[in-house]
């Protein structure tokens, strides 16, 4: 009898200082996906006074809170599907796929500036068409094809190697610097398949327009930060564009709305494109016309508590038609793709 009432006491001693836990909804900074974790329940109250996308009077705004010598990924995937239809119906069909590997450490933050490393991890891309496919992959050994080797070897010396990113706690990117470095590594890589000068200074430039500070700055400022400054409150929609030309001549459209905000996880839609527009020009008897349009539909969510990324799935449609004719009879080309564009994709 005592013996039970000494293990009723120790179990009523042991209920009694267990501390009270609660589920919270986070990041996982390996995976890049959103796990569910128990912590003690004091520390979420902490976390949801004062989360990084918060609410004040129904207005949602969009900061970061980031931890000293965590990492957070950010890869980025995208598939395309093309399918070329001929006048005579017979279709061609093209699969490409890419993807970029990176994830930043934060090392520092001082007052509201994060000092971060930006790991460029690894590329891979693939094409698939008439049944074969030929894959680059810096994480593989260098294809055998002769035509596949400038790539690999450039993609090659393009990862491994770390950038350095000031970004205030708004998400504002204020500097990536370290691409100097880079460059050099790059040219020596080519320097080994290219004996001509002036061809391996052209590549070089080329490769500098398309990874530098300002590319890298919008590409960052896009896929961080998608709440409005002033911020937004549930259901609420806001529009951005951007040139889809060089000429800035045809413009895509980016609808979003603010889905829902809780347990842990900010949700936004995003909607819009480039309206059809058609182009009809004569000369004598022969007309060419040429309609195109572009859809885009998916949703992006953020961690709550520290702003940053989880998950972006958009699909993009884009169909294009080109028809030549004479008044009597008509050719027609088509040209559609569907694409695929991720951020943080699962089993990616």
């Amino acid at each position: 009898m005592n013996n039970i009432a000494a293990l009723a006491f120790i179990s009523l001693a042991l209920f009694s200082c267990k501390k009270e836990t609660a589920t919270v909804t986070k990041l996982d900074p390996k995976t890049g996906k959103t796990i569910t974790v128990e912590v003690p329940a004091d520390s979420v109250a902490e976390v949801k006074e004062n989360p990084a996308i918060k609410d004040s009077l129904g207005l949602y705004t969009q900061s970061f809170k980031l931890e000293k010598g965590k990492t957070y990924p950010l890869t980025t995937y995208q598939r395309d599907v093309k399918t070329m239809t001929d006048p005579q119906g017979k279709t061609i069909t093209g699969t490409s796929e890419s993807t970029d590997e990176m994830s930043f450490t934060v090392n520092d933050v001082k007052g509201n500036v994060y000092d971060i490393t930006i790991n460029l991890i690894s590329k891979r891309n693939s094409q698939t068409a008439d049944g074969k496919t030929v894959i680059v992959d810096t994480k593989q050994a260098l294809p055998k094809d002769d035509n596949l080797k400038m790539l690999w070897n450039v993609n090659t010396a393009l990862t491994g190697n770390k950038l350095n990113m000031k970004m205030d706690t708004k998400g504002n990117v204020i500097s990536i610097t370290g691409f100097e470095p880079v460059y050099t590594k790059i040219a020596t890589a080519l320097g080994t398949m290219i004996k001509d000068a002036n061809q391996k200074a052209s590549v070089v430039a080329s490769l500098k327009e398309s990874f530098n500070e300002k590319v890298l700055k919008d590409q960052f400022t896009k896929n961080l930060s998608i709440l409005p400054k002033k911020g937004a409150k549930i259901g609420d929609k806001w529009t951005t564009s951007e040139n889809a030309d060089p000429e800035g001549k045809m413009k895509v459209t980016s609808n979003y709305v603010l889905k829902s905000v809780g347990n842990g996880v900010a949700e936004i839609g995003i909607s819009g494109g480039i309206p059809k527009k058609s182009d009809k020009k004569t000369q004598g008897p022969m007309t060419h016309s040429m309609s195109s349009e572009l859809v885009q539909n998916g949703t992006i969510k953020f961690d709550q508590n520290t702003g940053w990324i989880t998950n972006q799935n958009i699909t993009v449609n884009t169909t294009q038609i080109e028809t030549i004719s004479d008044g009597k009879q008509s050719q027609s080309m088509k040209s559609e793709s569907k694409s695929s564009v991720m951020v943080n994709p699962s089993g990616k």
